[in-house]
């Protein structure tokens, strides 16, 4: 089982290389290994290409000019469970079957519903020993976006805020302040990257006026969320200049202005935060951050719609001012981030 493990860990590593490119798909990694070496490794690289048992095996296949004996003597490890069904590509299973790999060891079962297991039963029903649960918490936890869009019809949600050290979020006054430091910008903008959308408030587009693109660090913009019930903010703000797909939910029309989306929900006065996570699922996002404003954050919080929070505390010292979310929650874990502090909350267990 330690063997299994070290070569599971490597398709884990593999994975994650895929983060911010293959959503709504999982991120998945696979490893070709014949006699205790790897002969063959890939990744998905990006939505709508290649899966991870696809391009592993094709590295076997350039690399060996008997790629077709190597293959019938290896083993392939997958984080996750080989897709059965045809969506953008083949099934992977039928790949694995027709190369006649001889053992397929899975990390975890897919929770989709057209995959769920039927991957792994077309393995065994073509005489393949599968071997499966390999580091199974440590593979869903890299793919916990997409199992909770799969299992809970909603997003994955981050929760993002800056405090001072004594707990404040920002001046009463209507003035932008800045909390933390260069490097905990920074490594905001590596989070977007990472994630399907960033959802605002109403007061925090009108206040800050922020671009919510990924200007500190190099990957995929986001899609950008606001909720403005009466469509009251002036339309030569940042998150309108259509550089970047815009949803705006009010309660007052549906219309489409180019990048810019307005979706009216059908109650703004209760279950708003249910109603957007519904639509925004709907539209293929897996994950959303949500940056603000202390009000929006506190609605998340209070419906219990949120899987993770990320909390930078600043040295800065208000004497009043908006009053910091409260949020219970199991301590994941407390980073440097420069002079700023980061600590890491998870709601209850997602896997």
């Amino acid at each position: 089982m330690v063997k299994h493990e070290k070569y599971m860990q490597r398709s884990l590593e593999l994975a994650e290389l895929g983060a911010g490119r293959v959503s709504p798909n999982p991120m998945v990694g696979a490893v070709v290994v014949h006699d205790g070496k790897i002969i063959g490794e890939g990744y998905h690289q990006k939505y709508g290409e290649a899966h991870a048992e696809v391009n592993a095996i094709a590295q076997v296949t350039s690399r060996f000019n008997n790629a077709a004996e190597l293959l019938k003597q290896s083993v392939i490890y997958v984080s996750l469970e080989p897709c059965a069904h045809y969506g953008k590509t083949p099934p992977c299973a039928d790949l694995i079957i027709k190369h006649q790999i001889p053992l397929v060891v899975v990390g975890c079962r897919d929770p989709f519903e057209q995959v769920d297991g039927k991957g792994i039963e077309k393995l065994k029903a073509a005489g393949i020993e599968v071997i499966a649960g390999v580091l199974e918490k440590e593979c869903q936890w890299l793919n916990r976006r997409f199992f909770t869009k799969v299992q809970k019809h909603r997003p994955y949600i981050i929760l993002k805020w800056a405090q001072t050290s004594n707990g404040f979020f920002a001046p009463d006054d209507g003035s932008q302040l800045w909390i933390t430091g260069e490097q905990s910008r920074k490594l905001v903008h590596k989070w977007r990257t990472e994630e399907d959308a960033i959802l605002i408030g109403k007061n925090t587009a009108a206040i800050d006026n922020p671009q919510l693109n990924v200007r500190y660090w190099e990957g995929r913009a986001p899609k950008r969320v606001v909720i403005d019930r009466r469509l009251e903010l002036n339309k030569d703000l940042n998150i309108f200049d259509q550089t970047a797909e815009t949803l705006i939910f009010n309660e007052v029309k549906f219309d489409v202005a180019g990048k810019n989306k307005y979706i009216a929900l059908e109650d703004f006065d209760r279950y708003v935060p249910q109603y957007i996570l519904y639509q925004l699922y709907l539209q293929d996002i897996q994950s959303v951050i949500i940056e603000g404003g202390a009000h929006t954050l506190q609605t998340f919080i209070e419906a219990g719609l949120w899987d993770e929070a990320r909390i930078f505390t600043g040295k800065i010292v208000l004497n009043n001012g908006i009053k910091a979310p409260q949020i219970t929650g199991i301590i994941a874990g407390e980073f440097p981030s420069g002079n700023d502090r980061l600590q890491v909350v998870q709601n209850k267990p997602i896997i």
